[in-house]
């Protein structure tokens, strides 16, 4: 079967759609082309996903079980650990997770897990799209000499594209489609191709120039965002040195209606995008000899914010005569953003590692999240007990879940360090609420 053929059955809606990793991304993607009538497998190495899947549960928030079980009772998707059933599909999604080593280097492991994989099944008239984010080259460089090398032709035989996710979890306001969806080619047919796919289930295409300028799409969004954050973390510094409020200063600047766009501090950076992508990029660039400064003085000020929340919790507990070294810290949120259940780069658990090495009687409340593991020091979460909140010697929110009450924990709690400004609405917070 030619790229041709391919085409007419992606425009029929009987091109069978293959996903690559069933997690936040994996999910919500295969999701979408099942409910635009195209034939869904998702492949995935962790059968608990997969045995989920087949009996129609979601292990995702923003995934209802309900829109799982009924593309799986109508046939529409399944799930398998089984990587054979690739041959079968004529377009292959990866959306695999691509962290950073100890060394803060890219592991590409898992990308090469799965490509490795599709090589082994790999035939004419297929589509490959690599959506994990990764450093600029990736697909160009290890996708496309690995999918030749067993004689087929990228852009005759095969297509090939670059098409990052933009998946925001618990975000209420832009479901998968809303978000326009960049995608980039090997050749333009493989753009061409790749786009008639996604035009399927996305409102808006925006086609680019090459696969290397999509990788770099999804690295300066979130360069961007981690590079303003930690402007915001500086002048929430700054303003601590000028005792000035912080939140006061960035909600009167965003009242200007052109050039500022709204940035908030807090304990650090978190999630799998915001804390890796630039170091994906600064990595390529130094392997180039160029120094991404902006880069590397963001990650700097960014990384610093777990120590300076700690410094704060032990100036507040000083303040009181009372040492870290056996004081009882209670932190509200361990999560790395509101209203999820994802720990991945919290700056949360910084902040428990630093109190823990200074000896602090550390306790977390979290809705989403029952467990941590830090240093291999397992943290079991606790309820918000009025004895729980009124023994602390201070509260520390880490992070805005929306189904705390915390005009109650200001109410009870003996001192409060708010590093998300979410006591900002409770008229009791006076002296007894510290805000970063």
């Amino acid at each position: 079967m030619g790229l041709d053929v391919l085409k007419q059955k992606i425009e029929d809606r009987e091109a069978q759609v293959g996903v690559i990793g069933l997690g936040y991304v994996g999910l919500p993607l295969a999701l979408e082309f099942s409910k635009a009538g195209f034939p869904v497998v998702g492949f995935d190495l962790d059968r608990k996903k997969v045995e989920s899947l087949c009996g129609g549960e979601s292990y995702i928030e923003d995934v209802p079980s309900a829109a799982v079980a009924a593309a799986v009772t109508e046939g529409r998707l399944r799930a398998t650990v089984d990587f054979d059933h690739l041959a079968e599909c004529d377009v292959i999604n990866v959306c695999v997770p691509t962290p950073l080593t100890k060394s803060k280097d890219p592991d590409v492991s898992h990308m090469a897990k799965a490509l490795e994989d599709i090589c082994q099944r790999v035939h004419a008239g297929q589509l490959v799209v690599l959506g994990s984010t990764t450093y600029p080259g990736t697909t160009h460089e290890l996708f496309v000499p690995m999918l030749e090398a067993g004689g087929l032709r990228v852009g005759e035989d095969l297509a090939v594209a670059f098409a990052p996710e933009r998946i925001d979890p618990a975000n209420k306001s832009f479901a998968v489609r809303d978000v326009p969806k960049v995608v980039g080619g090997e050749t333009p047919l493989c753009t061409d191709i790749a786009c008639k796919v996604f035009e399927s289930i996305f409102d808006r295409v925006v086609p680019v120039s090459s696969t290397q300028s999509a990788e770099m799409v999804k690295l300066l969004e979130n360069t961007f965002r981690a590079i303003n954050i930690g402007l915001a973390n500086e002048v929430a510094l700054m303003c601590n040195r000028l005792d000035l409020d912080v939140w006061e200063v960035i909600d009167a600047a965003a009242t200007k209606p052109y050039g500022f766009m709204k940035f908030q501090p807090g304990p650090g950076l978190g999630g799998h995008c915001i804390p890796v992508d630039p170091t994906y990029l600064a990595w390529k660039m130094k392997s180039l000899n160029f120094p991404a400064r902006f880069i590397e003085l963001a990650t700097e000020i960014n990384g610093q914010m777990p120590e300076h929340v700690v410094g704060v919790i032990t100036s507040i507990l000083n303040e009181r005569r009372i040492a870290v070294n056996g004081a009882k810290v209670l932190l509200l949120g361990v999560a790395y953003k509101p209203d999820v259940a994802d720990i991945r780069e919290s700056p949360a658990l910084d902040v428990i590692r630093i109190l823990a090495e200074r000896g602090a009687d550390i306790a977390f409340h979290d809705p989403f999240v029952p467990e941590v593991v830090v240093e291999g020091a397992s943290y079991k979460g606790t309820d918000l007990s009025d004895d729980r909140v009124a023994g602390a010697d201070v509260v520390v929110i880490l992070t805005e879940h929306s189904g705390v009450d915390y005009a109650r924990v200001v109410d009870l709690a003996r001192r409060v360090f708010d590093t998300r400004n979410a006591t900002r609405n409770v008229s009791a917070a006076g002296e007894k609420v510290r805000r970063l």
